[in-house]
């Protein structure tokens, strides 16, 4: 393995920033150096001169649909993972809604076997709740698995938990975190059923906000945080979209200590309801885009702490499914690769500081899902990390999308700053546009 020592940079780490240079060695952070201090590292060593570039940990994405196994028509582990690397994102935790679903012990392994061949990324894969399968969930490792994902409303692969009995059985006797995704059914099929009335199949991507409402958002997290208070579970909630939701959460609790926390996707924090028309099914997601006020009342939860993280919900579709009819349109789209560049728009236009960013991209999900060694810039720790220059506009096109569905909602869109290399586990793994070869990625691990 070779070493590297990266030098002149600006390390963004834990809220603060300082020009510095540091060492890698067999897979980890060996030494973090201060402007100040004379860098001395063994011969033979590959240097790296970032003078004008940031330095920070990798983003840990806890929620991608990367389609393997059953859907690979539309991505898979190694095609993801490759343009997640792309993107600055190290490590990803991927979610159970695939062919077959992965609700027993036997067909997570199955997925971890198959990322342990051909992931760039490290990666860690949910187990899947289901109405009848709580003898599977308490046989999880909470060691080695990142979470139970309990769909608490129908999405892509139709998950459905609402057996009021199954819900409390989890809730009350899983020692694993919770990833929750909340919706409401009842109100989405009322809602649907009133719009088809008028329209048919041929409903309006627009209104897609009004059938899977606010409404249906808030009433199935408010049920999800009476769940987990009454229970005392660890409840994460995923993709908030609503401004009304975030009454649901606080940000005086330390995030270490919070047993209740709360995740937002980019595409809820960029997006609108006024871009349905020009962007159609490219942006429907489950939950919906809303309005302009949820939007940026979400940006305001992002930087004052009551959301806690900043995650993608990467889950891709092809064009030909996008170009479907409403209902029959999947929900979702291809985000990983342009997450990390998407915030930091928000630093260039002075929203959110860099400290903030990598507070709730990288160190955020390390500490929710005590992951081990992972999420910051610390001697020690395993060297996942991204180099970015501050000031090389891109514009997203087909000559540099990654993805297995060959296209992106932000194709024509320049960025102003781009990620330039990504180590994982100390190799290099994507550096100015290309992807040396490397070994594998690693099963994340979790100090619980």
């Amino acid at each position: 393995m070779k070493r590297y020592c990266i030098r002149n940079a600006l390390l963004v780490n834990e809220g603060k920033s300082f020009n510095g240079s540091l060492f890698m060695r067999e897979g980890r952070i060996e030494r973090i150096f201060r402007s100040e201090e004379a860098v001395k590292v063994p011969k033979g060593t590959v240097e790296l001169d970032a003078t004008g570039k940031i330095l920070i940990p990798g983003v840990i994405d806890d929620q991608v649909h990367f389609r393997e196994p059953g859907l690979t028509h539309k991505g898979d582990i190694a095609s993801e993972s490759k343009a997640a690397v792309a993107g600055g994102v190290t490590s990803f935790m991927d979610m159970p809604n695939t062919l077959p679903q992965t609700l027993t012990q036997s067909l997570l392994e199955e997925k971890y076997a198959r990322a342990a061949k051909v992931s760039v990324a490290n990666y860690s894969f949910y187990l899947g709740a289901a109405n009848d399968n709580l003898e599977e969930i308490l046989l999880t490792d909470p060691r080695k698995v990142c979470g139970i994902k309990i769909f608490m409303g129908a999405s892509t692969g139709n998950m459905l938990v609402d057996d009021p009995r199954a819900l409390e059985g989890i809730f009350s006797q899983s020692p694993m975190l919770l990833a929750v995704h909340c919706e409401d059914e009842t109100i989405i099929r009322r809602n649907a059923a009133a719009f088809r009335s008028t329209y048919g199949e041929d409903v309006p991507v627009q209104f897609h906000p009004a059938i899977r409402s606010a409404e249906a958002c808030f009433k199935s997290s408010s049920r999800a945080v009476e769940l987990a208070k009454k229970f005392n579970a660890r409840l994460h909630i995923l993709h908030l979209s609503t401004r009304d939701e975030l009454s649901l959460f606080e940000n005086t609790t330390p995030r270490i200590r919070k047993k209740i926390t709360s995740e937002v996707c980019v595409h809820h924090l960029v997006f609108c309801d006024a871009d349905y028309t020009n962007l159609g099914n490219r942006i429907k997601w489950n939950p919906a885009i809303k309005t302009e006020e949820d939007r940026n009342a979400l940006i305001y939860a992002v930087k004052n702490g009551t959301i806690d993280m900043v995650a993608t919900d990467h889950a891709p579709h092809t064009l030909e499914e996008k170009g479907n009819t409403y209902f029959k349109a999947p929900s979702g789209g291809p985000l990983i690769q342009h997450s990390l560049s998407i915030m930091l728009e928000f630093y260039r236009m002075d929203m959110l500081s860099l400290e903030m960013i990598v507070d709730r991209m990288c160190h955020a999900p390390a500490d929710i899902f005590k992951i081990a060694e992972r999420g910051y810039l610390r001697e020690g720790y395993y060297a996942d990390l991204v180099l970015v220059d501050l000031n090389k506009p891109w514009t997203v096109g087909p000559d540099n999308i990654l993805y297995k569905c060959r296209w992106s909602p932000f194709e024509g869109k320049t960025f102003r700053a781009k990620v330039t290399h990504t180590f994982v586990n100390g190799n290099l793994v994507f550096e100015n546009d290309r992807l040396p070869d490397a070994p594998p990625g690693m099963r994340l691990l979790f100090n619980r």
